[in-house]
């Protein structure tokens, strides 16, 4: 059966870890969740409210990693999903997080990203002459990275495919899809 890995940690977007988990495992795709350490994690929602100028955060969903980052083998999984929120800001310094992304992007394996995710790849230093969605706060460190920054729902990049935050999941998820289907079919 096909494999694909989630990377995240405490306080990554509730939606962006759970959607693409349930849509992969419908799919008929084995999918594990890895973390900085196996544990239950903290999930959170940010969303808008009149009066901010930036979006606010409340706890989310708690659920548990399958996998430590330290003992992932990264060539048993096919496909890697990096959702956003907070997570990316701190996951992105952990060596073997940036080690495991770059085995996806070497082998040209099938990438997701969304929202705050492309910082991990940024900081894997994956994301050089390639094009990237993300949050739009997140275009100055696609760039700084030697990546484009694309304001797309759903930008696919080869294997890459990226999105802005959870609104663009139907597209960004569909997109994903077919370049995951055409590479390494669910069963």
């Amino acid at each position: 059966m096909a494999k694909v890995l989630i990377i995240t940690g405490d306080a990554a977007e509730d939606l962006e870890v759970m959607y693409p988990y349930q849509r992969l495992l419908e799919e008929g795709y084995e999918v594990d969740i890895a973390a900085p350490s196996t544990k239950k994690l903290q999930f959170v929602v940010h969303d808008f409210v009149d009066g901010f100028d930036t979006y606010t955060e409340k706890p989310g969903h708690a659920w548990p990693s399958d996998v430590a980052f330290a003992d992932v083998r990264a060539a048993d999984y096919d496909a890697l999903v990096v959702p956003g929120g907070r997570a990316p800001e701190y996951i992105r310094n952990d060596r073997d997080c940036q080690e495991i992304v770059r085995h996806f992007a070497d082998a040209g394996k099938p990438i997701a990203a969304l929202c705050h995710g492309p910082l991990v790849l940024a900081a894997a230093g994956v994301l050089k002459g390639r094009e990237s969605s993300a949050y739009p706060a997140c275009a100055p460190d696609v760039e700084q990275a030697g990546g484009t920054w694309v304001d797309s729902e759903a930008h696919v990049d080869g294997n890459l495919v990226t999105g802005r935050a959870w609104p663009d999941h139907p597209a960004w998820m569909r997109a994903f899809l077919r370049v995951l289907r055409s590479a390494v079919p669910a069963s």
